[in-house]
Parts: C-alpha cells; sequence; structure tokens
C-alpha cells in the first residue's frame, strides 16, 4: 500500500472538513433576519431584471418587504398637506386620492390664483377636528416609508372619500381603482372646491415642479400629538406669536418651520422661548 497517496487523501479530507467547520462558524453569527432580508431583496431585484423584457412590473418597494405590517394606528392628528397627516409621529398617506400641494396655486371661478394646497389642508384640518380621533386602516407602506392607509373619523366619516366630495382631493385613479369617482363627479357638478374654477392635477404639477416639491417646507395644521399643541407662529412683522386651540386664529395658523416657526408643549415653554400669546 502507498502509504504517502493515503496520507495525501486523508490531509485533504482534514483540509475540506476544516474549511467547511470555519465557513458554518463564521455564518453561525450572522442573524437569521439579516440573512432573509437580503436573500429577499436580492431575489425581488434578480426577478425584476430577469423579467425586464417581458412587460411592465409593479414597482418592488423594499419598504413592504423588511418593514412590519401593522394593522392601524389610532390618535389624535396633525394635518401636513389635504392628503397626508401625522399621528403619533407617524406619517399617514390617505389611500387613494392625491390632494394639491403646499405650494400649489389654482385660479378660482373669477381666474383669480388662490393657494389651493393651503384651502385642501385647512379643509381637512376643521374636519378632523370635529370629530377626533382618526383612525386608519393599513393599506401598504409607500417609497417613502410612510403608512399608507384608510382612515376615518371617530363618528365613522370617511375621511377620502369627504374630501373628494367637496372638492378638495382629486380620486387617483393609479391608485384607488376609482373608488372615490362618484364623489369626484358631485364635486365637480356642484363646482365645490378645485372644480369652482380651474387647476391642474397635483400630479401633474408635481411633474413640472419637481424642484420646488422637494424644497417645499413641512406645512403642520391642527393639535399634532397630544403634548405639542401650541402653535409658535412669526407674523409678517417679525413678531413671535403663539396660539392656542380654540383661539380665533389657530385652525387657520400655518407653522413653517423653515421661517423658524414651531410647535409647543406648554405657555411656559413658549413665553420662555420668546413668543407672546395671541390676543384673540
Amino acid at each position: 500500500m502507498d502509504r504517502s497517496r493515503y496520507d495525501n487523501r486523508s490531509y485533504q479530507w482534514r483540509s475540506r472538513t476544516g474549511a467547511t467547520r470555519s465557513r458554518a462558524t463564521r455564518w453561525a453569527g450572522v442573524p437569521l433576519r439579516l440573512v432573509f432580508v437580503t436573500v429577499a431583496a436580492v431575489s425581488a431585484l434578480v426577478t425584476q431584471f430577469v423579467m425586464h423584457n417581458s412587460g411592465p412590473l409593479p414597482e418592488i418597494n423594499l419598504h413592504n418587504i423588511i418593514r412590519p405590517r401593522p394593522v392601524s394606528i389610532v390618535g389624535v392628528a396633525s394635518v401636513i398637506d389635504g392628503d397626508t397627516i401625522e399621528i403619533h409621529g407617524q406619517r399617514v398617506r390617505f389611500n387613494g386620492i392625491d390632494a394639491p400641494e403646499s405650494r400649489q396655486y389654482c385660479d378660482d371661478a373669477k381666474g383669480f390664483e388662490y393657494p389651493c394646497g393651503r384651502r385642501s389642508a385647512e379643509a381637512l384640518d376643521k374636519f378632523l377636528a370635529a370629530s377626533r380621533p382618526v383612525q386608519c386602516a393599513f393599506v401598504t407602506w409607500d417609497r417613502y416609508g410612510r403608512f399608507v392607509g384608510s382612515c376615518t373619523r371617530a363618528d365613522g366619516a370617511d375621511v377620502a372619500a369627504w374630501m373628494v366630495e367637496h372638492g378638495q382631493a382629486l380620486d387617483w385613479p393609479k391608485y384607488s381603482n376609482g373608488a372615490y369617482a362618484g364623489q369626484q363627479v358631485k364635486a365637480q357638478a356642484a363646482k365645490v372646491g378645485l372644480w369652482a374654477g380651474t387647476f391642474q392635477a397635483p400630479w401633474d404639477w408635481r411633474a413640472q415642479h419637481s424642484d420646488d416639491v422637494h424644497a417645499t417646507a413641512t406645512f403642520a395644521l391642527g393639535s399634532g400629538n397630544a403634548g405639542r399643541n401650541i402653535k409658535g407662529n412669526i407674523s409678517a412683522g417679525g413678531e413671535r406669536i403663539y396660539h392656542l386651540p380654540g383661539q380665533k386664529y389657530y385652525s387657520v395658523t400655518i407653522i413653517n418651520q423653515a421661517k423658524g416657526e414651531r410647535w409647543f408643549c406648554s405657555e411656559a415653554e413658549a413665553v420662555a422661548a420668546g413668543w407672546r400669546r395671541s390676543k384673540r
């Protein structure tokens, strides 16, 4: 028997076994969840690449692969714009509708420009304030990480349906499958809200003003979360004035954080920061 051949094979077997064990030891320290997420993400990208020439595919959203799927979210909402609110620090985008952007202007019945984006947000704020809190059932995560949901007031009123029926937002067929087409027909026939004049669909406006959209400041209306509901506004003359819920100008005051305006938890905090209380 050739002893040298036996020893050589034994050495090769030991080497392969040691390498296998070494690799297994290295992988043992990798969290299983990380491995699963990585494999799922790579699989999705490979699928999209392979099927690219076989027809259009829905946009792959990794948020929906990685993030947990909540049941619903409930709370007092602050209004970001006509189709987006915030509850407990989570942005919530209404499913199936699209409202004018915060910086968007439209023409009224007489042809004069007006800030339709702000008007839409103000209308939403007043509607939500009439019956709190808001409850939103989860639909999906969008590509910006926002919770997309179907929301109702405490009295059961459908928020998105109300916005469309009162001409403050549009049915968005791309995502709604025409769910709010009936409300839109009513609004158009009654010439309420946007339909009283002329306007550009929000999705078209964003396409033409993509730079403006990215530069848009965050506006907030309403009472925010339960602990921060005092609005610190800066007047045209530079005076710092805070507004309390229930005061005359509270609901129409828009907070522009890019301008230095802010929310406060208490009057003491506002006064300490240099703001004074609104007289009305």
